[in-house]
Order: structure tokens, then sequence, then C-alpha cells
């Protein structure tokens, strides 16, 4: 069994704090653009809005999972740095391991929402090319 130190846990703090924050960030903008769409919707209640709330929705739900998945691994990475600190190596290595697959899946959210985010896009580059 792969020993670890105390100190590997603690290399995953700045690494999710980052990822945290970009996910915040991209939450935050996702609610001013609910807001938006909603104060549009009340004076226009157009077919085209209602896919994009629908969207927006998915997007959002899978924003809360990669943040959920996110703190996950954040307090499993502090609950493994407790373990190995008092000796109890072999939970404080599995609850490190927990942690990495939480971040591994909140990562593969991500990626997942950036591409549904990329095919929503592309309609409005469509609909404008249309336009023209």
């Amino acid at each position: 069994m792969l020993e670890i130190s105390l100190t590997t846990p603690a290399l995953l703090f700045s690494a999710v704090s980052l990822i945290l924050l970009a996910y915040t960030n991209r939450f935050l903008a996702y609610a001013q653009i609910v807001r938006d769409l909603y104060t549009e919707y009340k004076r226009n209640k157009d077919y085209v809005l209602i896919g994009q709330i629908k969207n927006l929705r998915k997007r959002l739900n899978l924003i809360r999972w990669m943040q959920i998945l996110g703190v996950v691994s954040l307090f499993l990475s502090m609950g493994s740095m407790l373990f190995l600190y008092i000796d109890f190596n072999l939970i404080g290595t599995y609850l490190f391991g927990v942690g990495l697959l939480s971040m591994i899946g909140s990562l593969a959210i991500s990626v997942w929402e950036i591409q549904i985010s990329v095919v929503a896009l592309n309609l409005h580059l469509k609909g404008m090319e249309e336009e023209e």
C-alpha cells in the first residue's frame, strides 16, 4: 500500500480553492443571465427564451454538482490530513483517494457543462448568421 505524507493532501488546497472560485464566478454569471432572461420573458414570452431558460436550468444544476463535489473533495482532503496527523495512515490514504475521485467527478461535470454552453452559444451564433 502506498503511504502518503501529511503534505500530500495539502497540495490540493490551492488547486481546489481556485477551481471553486472559477465555479462560483460561472454561477454568478449564470445568475445574472437568469435575472436578465426573467425580465425579458416578462416583456416577451418568446419560445426561444423558454429554450434558453431550460438550458440554463440544466447548466445551473451541473454547476451545483461541480461545486458540491469540489467542496466534498476539500473536506476529504482535510479529513485525510487529520487522520494522517494522528497516525491513522490507512484511513488518511483512503480519504485522500476518495477526495481525488470527487475532484475528478467535479472536473468531469465541468467538461460536460462547458460542452452544453458551447452548443448554446453556437445556436446564438447560427441565429445571428441567419439574420444577415
